[in-house]
């Protein structure tokens, strides 16, 4: 890039309403941190984007980036993401015909397939891309390269629909041969302003009306016969706090970060080395568990405060800290990756809630639903800069620092979480159960907060069996499960650290919940567990795959199991893909519905996780069997946070939901947890000892490893195989004092 700055001239954009998201389908993702760049298969962000674009955070950083040759939209090929924070788009060009006699003309036209085209993509401090354009006809080509850049600062909630009465100011836009400068003002004081350098080229506003603008950038180049051409450009992103009531134009533009490729690559190795390893005789199913862990690794986020990591909840509208999904992303990936839980306890401890404000729906020991860090958060436009209207995430992280515990044996993180673990064992006892009836419940005080504060949070995710939606304040069945499961773990922890007396009661508190949860739950004409009392003590009786979750945590009644099992196998709950939020056939079903008909798969794999627990090890494998189709069917083996709950019968593949995050962390984990539940891992790190409990390979698994299997100090390889019908485990290598048992 030249050396010599021309002169810098201006523009004020229009500003028209931002173009919010419909779908998602066919999107490719990159991300690196907390940047992540989604754009159409051909690497495009086009203005009606449908949430496609670059984003810093919860910031879309650039809204447009569209490619054209010669006025023409290149043919895609195939597009590759595989590894994370980088990307490769192959195309090729359409047929040109320019003489008006639609004539060949060697130099003039173009046959179609004669032009390589390579879109090289790659994040760190900012987002690289590299163009390379060969040529293979047997004459020079002309060629005119055009790209056009806008950014519209727009938070992600303005991209997923949230209506803004007032918004901030739009500077001029900046531009010499060299560089583009966008600038907005926001409301929260933030100067944010998006940048893109390029080689040396003709640049002038474009008139397509994007908001904030927009610029195209055109370039000729002639390319020689086998020869090839090619053009390099940067965007990243400078945020000034404080920034002043006016927005300055910009009179110098900054050198580009330096992205280095070999830094992501070697994160990337170290990510991979500290994680066991699976593998099996299926190398499609392989391909799925490595799919997941390298989505889990490109979800990783820099925490809010200085060396905090945790795993964002999905791409692009939950890509930041959420409780509940991090906590149970957690739990399924404990086994693979121990590292992920450690690192979840103690950021969402560091921002467990120490007040009571009803304007954020926090009260002392809750842990956070949420953390926003955008424009809208930051300006009190939504109450989610640290929102805490999740019923669910404080026992669940009580589940897992006891699972934590069990797989490290970390007695000092135990020590330090402590006072976390008893602030949270209050909130549950004083004010999660709102009317003394010894269930936990929820009821929003925030205005603008969550209606329904489940997993399942929809407004209209909670009825009865007539369809009719419940009242406030609601206690659901598997959040029992969780606080039962929760008291346990804790009485244990406690028990060990010499707190007989706490130990005692908790354990006396879960049973005594059990019994309740029995008596209150259970609807006997449907042989099922209601999916949630209401206010008036009324059962939530529609049928739900919430009882399935119940499984998980325990809370059921051996001697119900049965029942239960057969109502989530069975047709209004079993789509023959997987297990239906909300049964077929009722009131309200509604199979393209967010928690009222679909099919969510990290809600599968913890029933699956409960199936196995009660000892339906051929249900599970079953369940198991079908997730595993359902992932062929997505691009890249990659599980969706949710697809559409349509029977197998009606459909030959599982049909997308259409705005569904993709990549999704609980969805991506999911699989591990299959993993462990078909093979009955079980860990107690303290005592030095690993259990597989009744392990039972599925018929298209012949034999699968583990390697570097952590339990405490020790890790251990194992080797697990199937031959004529039984599954057997054997040790391949131990390291360190630990003791590997199989019970059938």
């Amino acid at each position: 890039m030249s050396s010599a700055r021309p002169a810098i001239r201006t523009f004020q954009p229009p500003e028209p309403a931002i173009v919010r998201a419909t779908d998602l389908g066919g999107a490719d993702v990159i991300k690196q941190g907390n940047l992540y760049l989604i754009t159409d298969p051909f690497g495009d962000i086009h203005p009606d984007s449908r949430g496609l674009g670059l984003y810093a955070g919860e910031t879309r950083i650039l809204s447009c980036s569209v490619l054209r040759i010669d006025g023409f939209r290149p043919t895609v090929l195939r597009g590759d993401s595989g590894d994370g924070f980088r990307g490769t788009i192959q195309l090729t060009n359409p047929e040109q015909r320019r003489d008006p006699g639609d004539k060949i003309a060697a130099g003039r036209s173009l046959e179609r397939q004669t032009l390589a085209i390579t879109r090289h993509r790659l994040l760190g401090e900012g987002l690289f891309e590299r163009l390379i354009i060969a040529n293979f006809t047997e004459h020079a080509v002309n060629l005119s390269i055009e790209l056009t850049f806008g950014a519209d600062a727009a938070d992600i909630f303005e991209v997923r629909g949230y209506h803004r009465p007032e918004r901030g100011q739009y500077g001029p836009i900046a531009m010499d041969e060299e560089r583009i400068a966008f600038g907005y003002l926001g409301l929260d004081r933030v100067l944010r302003r998006t940048y893109v350098a390029f080689p040396a080229a003709e640049v002038a506003p474009a008139s397509d009306g994007i908001l904030g603008g927009s610029v195209a950038v055109r370039w000729q180049r002639e390319v020689q016969p086998g020869a090839e051409t090619g053009i390099e450009w940067q965007v990243w992103q400078v945020d000034e706090e404080g920034a002043g009531p006016a927005l300055a134009a910009v009179d110098a533009f900054p050198d580009p970060p330096a992205i280095s490729e070999a830094d992501a690559e070697a994160s990337y190795a170290a990510w991979a080395q500290g994680s066991a390893v699976v593998r099996s005789d299926n190398q499609l199913f392989d391909r799925l568990i490595d799919r997941g862990l390298n989505d889990l690794r490109l979800l990783r986020n820099d925490g809010p405060d200085p060396g905090e990591h945790y795993i964002a909840a999905g791409v692009p509208w939950f890509a930041t800290l959420f409780g509940r999904d991090s906590l149970l992303t957690a739990f399924e990936t404990m086994a693979i990756r121990p590292g992920i839980a450690v690192d979840t306890l103690q950021v969402l401890a560091a921002h467990q809630a120490t007040t009571d404000d009803p304007t954020r729906d926090a009260e002392p020991g809750k842990i956070p639903h949420e953390l926003r860090t955008g424009e809208m958060a930051r300006t009190g436009e939504l109450p989610f800069s640290a929102y805490y209207g999740s019923v669910d995430a404080t026992p669940l992280w009580l589940v897992l620092l006891g699972e934590t515990h069990d797989w490290t044996g970390d007695d000092a993180l135990v020590d330090r979480l402590w006072p976390n673990a008893l602030a949270a064992l209050e909130w549950i006892d004083r004010y999660g159960d709102l009317d003394g009836d010894g269930f936990v419940e929820y009821k929003r005080r925030a205005t603008r907060g969550l209606i329904n504060q489940g997993w399942k949070d929809s407004a209209d995710a909670v009825r009865d069996r007539h369809g009719e939606t419940m009242e406030p304040p609601i206690a659901l069945a598997e959040v029992q499960g969780y606080v039962f499961d929760a008291k346990r773990r804790m009485a244990r922890l406690a028990r060990r650290r010499g707190d007989v007396a706490l130990a005692d009661r908790l354990e006396a508190d879960a049973e005594l919940l059990r019994q309740r949860f029995e008596a209150a739950f259970w609807v006997p004409d449907l042989g099922a567990y209601a999916m949630a009392l209401d206010r008036h003590k009324r059962q939530a009786d529609a049928l739900t795959s919430n009882q399935g979750q119940a499984l998980w945590s325990g809370i059921v009644d051996p001697a119900r199991a049965r029942a239960v099992v057969d109502r989530l196998t069975g047709p209004g709950l079993h789509s023959g893909w997987g297990i239906r939020t909300y049964a077929a056939g009722q009131p309200g079903y509604n199979p393209l519905s967010y928690h009222v008909g679909s099919i969510w798969p990290h809600d599968n794999a913890l029933i699956l996780a409960g199936l196995k627990r009660y000892g339906f090890d051929a249900e599970a494998n079953a369940l198991a069997g079908q997730l595993f189709e359902v992932a062929q069917h997505f691009p890249d083996f990659r599980m969706p946070e949710l697809f559409c709950g349509f029977d197998r019968g009606l459909v030959s593949v599982p049909v997308p939901y259409p705005v569904a995050c993709s990549p999704q962390a609980w969805s991506a984990a999911a699989p591990l947890l299959i993993v462990r539940a078909m093979l009955g891992l079980r860990a107690r790190a303290d005592e030095g000892v690993l259990e597989l409990v009744r392990p039972h390979l599925p018929t298209w698994l012949g034999k699968l490893t583990i390697t570097n299997l952590r339990v405490g100090h020790a890790s251990v390889d194992l080797l697990v195989h199937r031959w004529r019908g039984a599954t057997s485990a054997e040790v391949l290598r131990k390291d360190g004092d630990l003791e590997v048992t199989i019970r059938v």
